[in-house]
């Protein structure tokens, strides 16, 4: 008699993978019909019930990929637009400061936070 081959059996952490996986043992459960192994499951697992799911689930991937690459335009653009806000935001601050040296906590009327506290020796 043949030794058993010994063999790990992988499974992707890609949610995209692993949906995919389940629809291939989704279909070839159906292909079996009667026959398939997998239609006496223990323990509340049924693939006549989470079988369906797997389209809808692939679907939401899709959209959110799709909304995924829209987000990182749209980081993109608020970055461009965010670098001279930032900059003016900064020099404002410098230029508030050098009004209000002799009191800093005018700058809170303009929404800047004011920390006051003593710095802790080191």
């Amino acid at each position: 008699m043949a030794p058993t081959t010994k063999g790990r059996i992988v499974t992707s952490t890609n949610p995209e993978e692993r949906l995919e996986l389940s629809a291939k043992v989704y279909a070839k459960h159906l292909a079996d019909g009667a026959t398939s192994p997998l239609n006496n499951l223990e323990e509340g697992f049924n693939w006549a019930t989470t079988g369906p799911t797997i389209a809808p689930a692939q679907a939401f991937h899709k959209e959110a990929e799709r909304l995924k690459g829209e987000m990182e335009k749209a980081y993109r653009q608020r970055d461009l637009l965010q670098a001279p806000v930032d900059a003016l935001t900064n020099y404002s601050k410098n230029k508030l400061k050098g009004q209000f040296q002799k009191n800093p906590k005018k700058l809170a009327d303009w929404g800047y936070a004011i920390d006051d506290t003593p710095k802790v020796k080191k």
